[in-house]
């Protein structure tokens, strides 16, 4: 059963919201384009410029966590200051491919992020261009790929929120490799009923694996917020969990 959702979100002011769809061509990815959607902040103005929020599963994270609603009412509320949320669409059926580490477009697809995607949204929009003022978020396998994104693309990206990430044996096996991690900084959330979750590829219990996952990035020095509740691995509860990670990186 998904969670009741808060009344204060059914507010007309929370409720406007500007999402643009953009398409960015690519050279990487096999389908020649992806898909963003693109939240701008109340009281957008071009003149101005954002932090960003790089977002995987874009049309989830928009429609089932979301997020756009959430970041309304964090800066009509005075919470956070305005920012910009970009959206990556995926193709479920080659989701697992693209955001795993050892997946067959998993380099197709970090690629295109990082090399295509960034510089697109950079012409077109005033987001800012400083590390700190980038954020990576991502659900599951989103989380996964999101943080590998950092790992591979350092001077870009130092900062992932991870919603129940899957971070699987060759998750962990490319994280041991990595030298100093000091720069990383991860707000990682787990849901407790997570134990036994059944997954394309088998039945993990993913409350274990963000335990590795912690332990091994910390002992390299990653600055890690982690938060273990009673969750289930669904956007019910994912999206309860947003608007903590957002301010802890933006506040």
């Amino acid at each position: 059963m998904q969670p009741k959702e808060d009344i204060s979100m059914t507010d007309d002011k929370y409720l406007k919201r500007t999402i643009v769809k953009e398409t960015v061509p690519s050279a990487f990815l096999d389908t020649g384009s992806r898909d963003l959607r693109i939240y701008l902040p109340p009281g957008y103005n071009e003149v101005l410029s954002y932090p960003v929020v790089y977002g995987q599963d874009g049309e989830d994270l928009f429609n089932f966590g979301r997020i756009a609603t959430l970041a309304n009412k964090l800066i009509i509320d005075g919470e956070i200051e305005p920012f910009i949320i970009v959206g990556v669409d995926v193709d479920k059926k080659k989701r697992t491919a693209e955001y795993s580490p050892d997946g067959s477009l998993h380099e197709a697809y970090v690629r295109f992020f990082a090399e295509e995607m960034l510089p697109f949204v950079e012409e077109r929009y005033p987001v800012r261009r400083e590390r700190s003022e980038r954020l990576l978020v991502g659900d599951s396998l989103g989380g996964t790929v999101s943080l590998h994104l950092a790992l591979r693309y350092p001077d870009i990206w130092s900062r992932v929120l991870s919603l129940s990430g899957a971070f699987y044996e060759a998750s962990q096996q490319l994280a041991a490799l990595e030298q100093e991690l000091g720069w990383l900084q991860l707000y990682q959330y787990v849901g407790l009923q997570e134990t036994d979750y059944q997954t394309d590829t088998g039945i993990y219990d993913f409350v274990t694996l963000n335990r590795e996952m912690r332990e091994l990035l910390e002992a390299k020095g990653a600055g890690i917020l982690y938060t273990e509740k009673d969750g289930k691995h669904q956007w019910g509860f994912w999206q309860r969990e947003i608007p903590d990670g957002l301010k802890h990186f933006m506040d």
